[in-house]
């Protein structure tokens, strides 16, 4: 074992100093694992990583935020707000400042960069491929990342280690006792489209196997709008009686909130009582007054997203938005993989949030 340290950017502080500090109580000890760097930036735009301390045959971690939107820097002396690209392109940095130094290198990105750009169509990029590669050619040991938008990406890298982090144990707990879920008879299991069918089966294992629905979109494919065909109509594939039923409808993100925000439209029109939103990307890329909207018409009740992501304080404070700590589980991974262990029953969390729920049912049922 060498000895732990944890670079974190600015894009991803808070959530690293958590990190830190479960590490501290997992493992009994007062050190402080994080490590002091500097990313300089120029006003030109260009910039540099360095790193303020040794890390000579350390068992380096770094974690880094690629969706944060809040962090700036002076342009020309104008305020600019980092992109993805950006965040991406300081992990290079830090990287380099390494110099190959440390025994070990994980990168840690719940939000994979580029993970939305995963497959290519005829003359288009492979973002997320590329990207993998150039970690690996800078000498990565291995990436963490959080329910990843497509887990065939790791092909593009098949020596270097890839683990793909589950969230939604912690989630749908959170969600159960936070919501007061009683009567699990009551509750379904709902995917926006064909590709978080995955998700919602998941969950539904986690609650005792209730039953699970999904939309098909119908696409107009002759136009594109905002990057995207426009859906013309949902149809529900589920159970016809939808009515007082309790709905959890899951997806990996929320971007624009179209997509949900139409299946949850489509749900309360089949009768259903209460909705819920449960996503590990709350993105928000369009702001959130939809959700003010649909939330004051009665539409949804509340979103649950992880803090694995960046989301505004001001957003965080919304009656209809609940932020789920996943700080401990990212601690947790970092302790086990440092001491060289299995973090196989970790990456789902499906063993212990299933065993938890089913004694929340218990008691429930007892009452």
């Amino acid at each position: 074992m060498s000895e732990l340290k944890i670079i974190v950017p600015d894009n991803f502080k808070e959530f690293g100093e958590k990190v830190n500090e479960h590490i501290r109580k997992i493992r009994g000890t007062q050190e402080n694992y994080l490590v002091s760097i500097s990313l300089v930036r120029f006003n030109n735009g260009e910039g540099k990583a360095v790193i303020n301390e040794s890390i000579r045959d350390k068992d380096l971690y770094i974690l880094s935020d690629v969706s944060n939107y809040d962090i700036w820097y002076n342009y020309y002396g104008r305020r600019h707000y980092m992109a993805p690209d950006e965040h991406f392109q300081d992990i290079k940095r830090i990287l380099s400042a390494e110099c190959g130094h440390a025994s070990k290198r994980t990168v840690i990105m719940p939000y994979l960069f580029e993970s939305r750009q995963d497959k290519k169509d005829s003359r288009e990029s492979l973002d997320c491929a590329m990207a993998l590669k150039e970690l690996e050619q800078l000498g990565v040991n291995e990436v963490v990342t959080c329910d990843v938008h497509n887990k065939g990406v790791m092909n593009a890298v098949p020596n270097m280690a890839f683990e793909n982090v589950y969230l939604g144990d912690i989630q749908i707990l959170d969600l159960v006792i936070h919501e007061r879920l009683i009567t699990f008879d009551d509750i379904m299991c709902i995917s926006p489209d064909e590709g978080a069918m995955k998700r919602a089966r998941f969950f539904s294992d986690m609650l005792g196997n209730v039953p699970v629905g999904s939309f098909y979109k119908q696409r107009d494919y002759t136009k594109v709008v905002n990057g995207k065909n426009p859906i013309i109509d949902h149809r529900f594939l589920g159970p016809s009686d939808m009515v007082d039923k309790v709905a959890i409808i899951t997806d990996d993100m929320i971007a624009s909130g179209a997509s949900i925000l139409d299946t949850a439209e489509s749900l309360k029109k089949l009768g259903v009582s209460k909705i819920y939103l449960l996503v590990t990307f709350a993105l928000f890329t369009e702001g959130v007054e939809k959700f003010e909207d649909y939330y004051n018409r009665g539409i949804i009740d509340r979103v649950y997203a992880s803090n694995v992501s960046y989301v505004p304080d001001e957003y965080k404070h919304k009656k209809w938005f609940r932020s789920v700590d996943c700080s401990f589980k990212i601690a947790n991974i970092i302790s086990e993989l440092n001491y060289g262990h299995s973090i196989g029953e970790l990456i789902s969390g499906r063993t212990e949030a299933a065993v938890k729920i089913k004694k929340l049912r218990k008691k429930y049922e007892t009452k």
